[in-house]
């Protein structure tokens, strides 16, 4: 399985964020080394959102266990997150691939 981590970005994201990026970048690689996070960004031109999506035996879990430690989310340049399972069908790491 997988799940998906949306973050709602404060309007001065593109401010405040360069006070924790280097933080929250080197917590977004560890994850990807742990093998936790597939891909993280922000999403369209705001950027007032970002998905970030999480893989591995609990993915909501880590995804969770990922925001409330983020710099982002502790420095307040996340104003709200949700993590929620993505049950992938589609795609060569799929959790349930289905073809028709």
């Amino acid at each position: 399985m997988h799940a998906v981590l949306e973050y709602t970005y404060a309007d001065d994201y593109l401010q405040r964020r360069e006070a924790h990026r280097s933080a929250h970048l080197s917590a977004a690689w560890q994850a990807v080394e742990r093998g936790d996070l597939l891909l993280g960004g922000a999403v369209g031109d705001g950027p007032f959102t970002a998905l970030l999506v999480f893989t591995g035996p609990d993915p909501v879990r880590a995804a969770r266990a990922f925001a409330v430690a983020d710099p982002y989310v502790t420095g307040g340049v996340v104003t709200s997150w949700t993590a929620r399972p993505w049950r992938t069908v589609v795609g060569d790491q799929a959790s349930e691939p289905t073809r028709p």
